[in-house]
């Protein structure tokens, strides 16, 4: 049951990564397309500085989870690689323990804005844009984070989890 929760929340990592990869390809068009506009026409697109900025914002989120699952965060891994057994599992333990209260912490208050954003209907300065609009998606790309590092957590506890592995992965 826990392995089918893992890779149904590891396809939902990789959804969420497609999509702020497509955020990305619209915002380097849009971009393009601005600076054409401004430098070749010679007539600027009022919409494309702050619509392209607004479009950070869930971009910065949606690839959390994914860079978990890949294992892509930067990190120092000579104390862990030097120990074994249970001094091992503690120290992964308290490193995930660590990133599910920062996820909960950052999900619990993307969530609260997303909600207010919507409640008081407030929108961006310029393009008048809903702010809901982009806080939905970085609150949910913050509960899969914190989701997927609670799971990962339990790996750890129950013993299960590839990074009690001895042997070194390297990408």
């Amino acid at each position: 049951m826990l392995n089918r929760v893992i890779r149904l929340t590891e396809h939902l990592t990789r959804w969420f990564a497609v999509v702020g990869g497509a955020i990305i390809l619209v915002q380097m068009v849009w971009i393009s397309y601005g600076v054409y506009k401004r430098y070749f026409i010679g007539r600027p697109d009022g919409m494309v500085t702050e619509a392209t900025a607004l479009l950070l914002f869930p971009v910065a989120f949606l690839g959390l989870a994914y860079a978990l699952k890949e294992n892509a965060y930067p990190t120092v891994t000579y104390a862990v690689d030097a120990l074994k057994g249970q001094a091992k599992r503690w120290l992964l333990a308290f490193n995930f323990s660590v990133m599910v209260g920062v996820g909960v912490f950052f999900a619990y208050a993307a969530v609260d804005a997303a909600f207010k954003s919507y409640v008081s209907g407030s929108a961006s300065e310029i393009l008048l844009w809903p702010r809901y609009m982009f806080w939905i998606p970085s609150a949910l790309a913050l509960v899969l984070f914190a989701w997927y590092a609670f799971l990962r957590l339990l790996l750890i506890v129950l013993g299960q989890a590839p990074e009690l592995s001895d042997a070194r992965q390297e990408p």
